[in-house]
């Protein structure tokens, strides 16, 4: 899933784009305002996490535009600020969730993995695509009951891929969800991933789940 990170405090920035890049997330950061604004019209978020004292225009005043134009992204709102009107302020203005600073980052991506289950109608944590088994919240892989080892991008494109299983899924869409905004859409990354997890999962099997549609994408499905 791809998330939007709106912190003007690079330090904090920092550590919560790697830990959440560790979980398999990609992640794009602003550093103010009007950078999440542009962000959020011109590419595809699961989630912004939203900082309320960002320079150009503040948290709230973002989440209000976001709203305003029915940018229906789901916005966690991060904020030095703990009195109760200004949690209903943000709440009121269309924020999804709350997150008082400082804050445990495991807390936080509990948070943010409980409004991506959201956004996925209430996937099961556990998504099984014949004998495959993806556990989406200790991000293991199995398939015939085997462990089988990814990396964190890896696990998340075989994770975005398995959300949408039985679906013809584009690049473009892969693009958008998976890797974040340095991704070169002239490139081949795409097709070098899906052949190291189908060397992973499809190998050593007469039944490969992940195809390819000629000019359209990638689906995984058992049929």
């Amino acid at each position: 899933m791809r998330i939007l990170l709106a912190e003007d405090d690079p330090r904090i920035s920092r550590f919560v784009a790697k830990g959440l890049r560790e979980h398999a997330y990609a992640v794009d950061i602003a550093n103010d305002g009007e950078e999440v604004l542009y962000f959020a019209s011109v590419n595809s978020y699961d989630l912004i996490i939203l900082d309320v004292n960002l320079p150009v225009f503040d948290g709230f005043e973002v989440c209000r535009k976001l709203r305003a134009e029915r940018i229906a992204i789901p916005v966690i709102m991060l904020t030095a600020r703990d009195s109760v009107d200004d949690r209903v302020t943000g709440l009121n203005l269309g924020a999804d969730d709350y997150l008082v600073k400082p804050f445990d980052f495991k807390e936080l991506l509990a948070r943010t993995r409980a409004l991506l289950r959201r956004q996925t109608e209430l996937l099961p944590p556990v998504i099984e695509v014949g004998d495959l088994e993806i556990d989406t919240a200790a991000k293991l892989v199995r398939r015939g009951g085997e462990k089988i080892d990814l990396t964190a991008k890896e696990f998340a494109l075989l994770e975005y891929l398995a959300v949408n299983k039985n679906r013809v899924i584009g690049r473009e869409e892969i693009a958008e969800h998976v890797w974040d905004d340095s991704f070169d859409p002239f490139s081949n990354v795409i097709d070098v991933y899906v052949r190291r997890i189908r060397q992973k999962i499809d190998l050593d099997t007469s039944r490969p789940l992940i195809k390819t549609r000629r000019g359209q994408g990638y689906i995984l499905t058992d049929d």
